[in-house]
Order: C-alpha cells, then sequence, then structure tokens
C-alpha cells in the first residue's frame, strides 16, 4: 500500500469548533480571544470564506501590526478601499468619545443594507490604546443587522461591564473551543498523511494539550525526524529548529530581514533583500509554511506573528553591517512611498539620524505628532548633535511638536539649538535663515497666548524675515482651540478692549501672510462680537457680514463656525440674514468627518438652546454632561465649562454651576480669560 502523500498546510476546523462559529451570523461583535498558535486567524478566515460561499458577503480584513494609531488607522482606510469603499479615504482616526461616535454613525450608515458584511480586525491586542475597545463596544451597539464585526486577540479586551452591556450582541469564543481534543487530534494528524498510534495521540495531546501550533510542529518534526518529542518544548526554540534551520541559507536570511516589515510586496522584498529569485523565493515558502501568507489580494505578504518574531530573532545573529544596510533599504522603501512613521523608525534602528531627520521635515509633524512623545524623546537623546544642527527644518518641527506635547523645556532647548546651528552654518542663503528664524519667532508665540500684542510682535519680526509660508502650522487646523468665541479666548481685562482689537487688526494680516491664511477672519469677527456685547446690533451686523465674505471659499470652518455662533445670538436681538441654517451646517460638517468641529457646533448649539431653555434640543453631549468623554484642547475648555454651566442653568441645576464656579474661575485668572470669568461669576 503506496504511503499518503503528507501535507502539513492543510486546513482542518473540527466540528465542535464549527458549531461554536455558527453564532457569529447573529451577533454583532465576536470576540476570539486565545494565546498566540491556536488558530484564531485560521478559523476566522474559514468561517469567512465560507460565508462569501454561501451568501456573498462582503468582508472587510484589518490587520494590526502596532500600537501606533496612525499606522493603524491607514490599515483600516486601505482595508475599506480595498472590500470597493472608499467613505474612510480622507477621514482622519477619531482621538476621542466625540469623533468615535461619528466615526461609528457614517460605518453603520455605509455598511446598513441587504449584503452581509464582516469586519475582521486581526491582532487586535497589539493595539494598547483603550479608546480603541470603547469605539468597538460603540460600533457594536449601533450596528445594522447585516454587519458583524470579528475581532481575533490574544487577551480580554472588552471589560465585563462592556460584555453585560452588549449581551446577546456578543459571540465569545476561546481556547476550550479552539484547541483540539483526542479525536480532533487523530483527524487532524491523519489528514496531514500522518499514521499514530492510539498511544501517541494520547502523547502528542499531553504535551501540547491541545495546542493547534505545537501540534503542527510536532507533526512536522516527526515527518523529519521520525520520533514526536517527549516532553514540552520552548515553541520558538521548536518553531526555529522546525521551521527556519533546515531552510537554505538565502531563504532564512530571507525570512530574517523580511520579519522586519509588517507586511510587503514582491517588489518591496525584491527591493530590501536584493535577492534575484525573490518571486521563486516567495512561492516556496508560501506552499511549504503555513506561517507565510498571501493576503487575499494576491499582492500583499505577512507572516505570522510567531514566524515574525522568530525571524526577527534571526535577524540579530546577521552581521551587524548587514543588519545597518537591511534597516536602511527598509527605510528608503518607506519613505519613497511616503510611509514615514515606519520610515523613521527603520532609520532610527539602522542609526541613520540623517535620514531620519530629512523624513521628520517631510513629514511636517502631521504622523510625529501620533507617536508617544517619550518615544520622540529617547531617540532625540540618542542622535548626535551634529545630526540635529545639519537639520533646522526638523528641529522647527520637534519645536512645535513639543509645543503640543506640553514639554516648553524642550522646546525651548531645541530653540537654542536651531539658533547655533544657523550661526555654524554661514552657507545657507539668507533667505533661508530668515525662514528659519521666521518660523522659530512664530513658534515662539505659542508661548505668549493670549497676549495679542507679545504674539502680534511675533507674528510681525516672522512676517519680515520669511519669504514662504511656514512649515509647522496646517490651514486647515482649528484656530480657537474649540472655542466657538474669538471675544472670549482674546479678551484679557477691563479697560483694554480697544487696544486689543487694534492689536489683533494689525497682527493677523502678517499672521495670514506666514500661514497662508491660517484662522482668516478672526479679528473682523473679535470686533463684531465686541459691538454684539456693547449692544451695538447693527455694527456687529455689518461686521458679521464682513467676516462671512472675508472666509468664504477658503476652507476655514472653524472661523465659518464662530460666525455661526454670533449670527445666531445676534439673530435672538434683531432680523438678520442667516447664510445657512445650524442643520444645513451640521450635515456639511458630517461630510468632512471631523470631530473637532462639530464639538464647535455642539457648543454653540447647546448654548443657544440653553439661553432659549430649550432643554430638549440641546445636544446629548452637553445634555447628559459628557464632557468629560470629549478631548478639548486646554485653552478651549473654559468656554466649555461656561457653556456647560448655562446648561446646568438651563436645567435648573444651580448649587452645581456655584459649586463649579470656584475652581473654573481660578483656571480663568491662570489663562487671562476676563470675558469667560465674567460669564462664570455673573
Amino acid at each position: 500500500m503506496p504511503k499518503r502523500k503528507q501535507d502539513f498546510n492543510t486546513i482542518y476546523i473540527s466540528e465542535r469548533l464549527q458549531e461554536a462559529l455558527r453564532p457569529i451570523s447573529r451577533c454583532a461583535l465576536t470576540a476570539v480571544v486565545a494565546p498566540m498558535g491556536y488558530g484564531k486567524t485560521t478559523a476566522v478566515n474559514w468561517y469567512l470564506a465560507e460565508r462569501r460561499k454561501k451568501e456573498n458577503a462582503r468582508i472587510i480584513r484589518i490587520s494590526v501590526y502596532s500600537d501606533n494609531l496612525a499606522i493603524f488607522w491607514k490599515s483600516v482606510q486601505d482595508a475599506f478601499l480595498h472590500a470597493g469603499l472608499s467613505i474612510l479615504l480622507d477621514y482622519p482616526c477619531p482621538t476621542d468619545a466625540a469623533g468615535g461616535s461619528l466615526l461609528a454613525d457614517d460605518l453603520c450608515h455605509a455598511l446598513a443594507g441587504e449584503k452581509p458584511c464582516y469586519l475582521f480586525i486581526d491582532d487586535f491586542h497589539l493595539l494598547t490604546d483603550v479608546r480603541t475597545a470603547a469605539f468597538l463596544c460603540t460600533l457594536a451597539n449601533r450596528l445594522p443587522e447585516n454587519v458583524h464585526v470579528l475581532v481575533a486577540s490574544r487577551d480580554r479586551f472588552l471589560p465585563f461591564a462592556a460584555q453585560v452591556r452588549l449581551g446577546g450582541r456578543l459571540c465569545q469564543i476561546g481556547t476550550a473551543e479552539l484547541r483540539l481534543n483526542h479525536a480532533e487530534l487523530a483527524v487532524y494528524a491523519h489528514r496531514c498523511g500522518t499514521a499514530l498510534s492510539d498511544a501517541e495521540i494520547s502523547s502528542l495531546l499531553y504535551t501540547s494539550e491541545g495546542w493547534f501550533s505545537a501540534i503542527y510542529l510536532h507533526l512536522r518534526t516527526l515527518a523529519e525526524r521520525g520520533t514526536l518529542p517527549n516532553q514540552k518544548s520552548d515553541i520558538y526554540t521548536m518553531f526555529t529548529a522546525a521551521m527556519i534551520a533546515p531552510l537554505p541559507a538565502d531563504a532564512r536570511e530571507f525570512l530574517a530581514v523580511m520579519g522586519l516589515a509588517d507586511e510587503f510586496t514582491l517588489e518591496m522584498a525584491h527591493f530590501i533583500t536584493e535577492t534575484p529569485h525573490t518571486e521563486k523565493l516567495l512561492t516556496t515558502l508560501t506552499e511549504q509554511n503555513a506561517f507565510v501568507k498571501r493576503l487575499p489580494d494576491g499582492k500583499v505578504y505577512r507572516f505570522h506573528h510567531m514566524m515574525k518574531e522568530c525571524a526577527e530573532h534571526t535577524f540579530l545573529t546577521l552581521p551587524q553591517a548587514a543588519q545597518v544596510c537591511c534597516r536602511e533599504r527598509l527605510g528608503a522603501w518607506y519613505e519613497e512611498h511616503r510611509q514615514y512613521i515606519q520610515s523613521v523608525f527603520a532609520y532610527w534602528k539602522s542609526g541613520n539620524y540623517d535620514a531620519a531627520l530629512r523624513v521628520v521635515e517631510k513629514d511636517a509633524g502631521i504622523l510625529l505628532a501620533s507617536l508617544n512623545p517619550q518615544t520622540v524623546l529617547n531617540a532625540m537623546a540618542a542622535c548626535p548633535i551634529s545630526d540635529l544642527k545639519a537639520h533646522p527644518l526638523a528641529l522647527l518641527v520637534l519645536m512645535r511638536s513639543m509645543f503640543n506635547w506640553r514639554n516648553v523645556p524642550k522646546m525651548l532647548e531645541l530653540k537654542e539649538l536651531l539658533l547655533t546651528a544657523i550661526r555654524e552654518h554661514p552657507e545657507l542663503s539668507s533667505a533661508e535663515r530668515g525662514n528659519l528664524l521666521g518660523e522659530c519667532d512664530l513658534i515662539m508665540s505659542f508661548l505668549c497666548y493670549n497676549d495679542i500684542g507679545a504674539m502680534s510682535r511675533l507674528h510681525r519680526s516672522a512676517s519680515a524675515q520669511m519669504s514662504r509660508p511656514a512649515i509647522s502650522i496646517r490651514k486647515s487646523g482649528g484656530w480657537t482651540f474649540g472655542s466657538p468665541s474669538v471675544l472670549m479666548m482674546f479678551y484679557r481685562g477691563a479697560g483694554e478692549l480697544q487696544s486689543e482689537l487694534t492689536e489683533m487688526d494689525e497682527c493677523m494680516p502678517h499672521y495670514y501672510q506666514i500661514t497662508e491664511g491660517h484662522g482668516q477672519g478672526a479679528e473682523k469677527i473679535m470686533r463684531a462680537e465686541a459691538d454684539f456685547m456693547q449692544s451695538c446690533f447693527t455694527d456687529a451686523y455689518i461686521g458679521l457680514e464682513s467676516a462671512y465674505a472675508q472666509i468664504e471659499g477658503n476652507g476655514q470652518e472653524n472661523m465659518a463656525l464662530c460666525c455661526d455662533f454670533l449670527a445666531r445670538r445676534l439673530s435672538l436681538h434683531r432680523d438678520i440674514r442667516r447664510h445657512c441654517t445650524p442643520e444645513e451646517r451640521r450635515a456639511s460638517l458630517l461630510r468632512h468627518h471631523n470631530a473637532a468641529w462639530l464639538n464647535i457646533w455642539n457648543a454653540a448649539d447647546a448654548y443657544i438652546h440653553a439661553l432659549l431653555d430649550e432643554t430638549d434640543r440641546i445636544p446629548p453631549v452637553f445634555a447628559d454632561h459628557q464632557l468629560s468623554a470629549i478631548h478639548f484642547l486646554a485653552p478651549g475648555k473654559p468656554m466649555m465649562d461656561l457653556i456647560e454651566n448655562q446648561v446646568y442653568l438651563a436645567q435648573g441645576a444651580y448649587a452645581t454651576v456655584i459649586g463649579r464656579s470656584e475652581g473654573q474661575l481660578a483656571v480663568c485668572g491662570a489663562m487671562h480669560y476676563a470675558l469667560v470669568a465674567l460669564h462664570i461669576s455673573i
């Protein structure tokens, strides 16, 4: 009788596990939680393949590679795009409950319909940000019946309270369902083409405890050596011995190098490894190895995490020069493809700080903001001073990042380094020297907030020196730190109004010149608000119309919302022409998917309805006092507190307002918010 052909890549899903998977199609959220190597991904992919075959279901697969939210969000966008959905293409990554709620609503709207839809997030344990699990709970409670979210994780990610709230909408699958029992192990071994005695099955079951990966590796060892291991072994040692060590030298090196990448294409692998027969090598590995997978698009490859971790250990055995070369080529690939975070990390690890700083300049701080501040500080500490001084633009980007992270001492340290670099590089053109010094003044002006006079002096200095727009300011970004009022942010004291308005008139044109119009219209809105506060309603109306005219079509939604806030207050005192209704503005904002702008809209809406005692129309985030779940920048928080006080008053919670006021007035005093303080104290 001919010997059966052995095939260790066979997929085996036991009848017991199939039964455990069936409730997925009836549940909003399925959590598949088990340690590495239990076959979580294999089981889910089998189930999804069955759903696609039987229901023509839409499948969206998202892989997690690190705890960096920017990298994760790019994976999400790519997954949706691959599934034919462009809704997330220009969608910013949510950073708070408001952004998460907006995303959940948009996803439910986009995915709702007759066609079943399954969204699979793999390796969820790599995301350490607790907000991601909270978002999943929010989404699961809103999903239409045709949409199902599946999450594979090594760790439990749902708090007990969330499990209770989800109730029957949650399906949970764990190690008990995934591990093989005696009968299932026998069936799997038979399908692999391996004949085992009952005693051998019992021994293997005892050794592996039903752990799928261990069983797989033991069977491969049996095929190669003729005997089963008789005791438990370190899984990584066993894996390396069974899956990597027997390979030819070029294949081992290929795996070691490409283990650095989260996923890769044939083109990328060829570039990084410079292996002439890359395609043939990858074909062999995917056909003979269950731990190297080609993704459904047919172009992208990824390693199972066990393979990736063992490959990374193998990489460290390569000569140091080879390690550096590979990391630099990896950095170059990511840089060329505008994957700047991955590129910076690769260059940092190679020790090529010059290249890393070049990428920081290209990124201009956009993706850098997604990193843990300490990670950046550690990298800067390791970076030679000479490299930092050779990249003055990078120093500007890092200065702005330090300001955003409220690390003023480091910001000032970088400023001095920038000035030193400028002095030590006489070859810099006078134009570039002026641009660097000017943008330094611009960034330093943020420390003077909200002293218009001091800010104005630095803006004038910056404007006089710069011949290009600043690289550290995004025109589309918010200008009032989330406040719907400019006047509330910049009025500092009694008797100073006229001088502050004059300073603002003189300051802002210089600021616009160096930021391509960021915050355009602010001075006109501030003056119109001042006229309104003094009951000069006609002057306020004229100023409001002038502000609307200035911002029309320039994308400054933050300033448009400030105009709307004044318009709604002004309409309570006289008839005016409304440029749009609140509902129209909200609908427009929803198309931008910008939670920060929606927060401003909610604040303005809450204030107006509270004034009118229309408590049933106040947005829930204010009506239910959920502001703690919203990310507000510190300068904008006092205005939010003022508006929440107005809501409390409309709800009759007078004691709460009085109890809060002492702390709020102290904050206003420290931040020189005289007008906010006046409203709170009345």
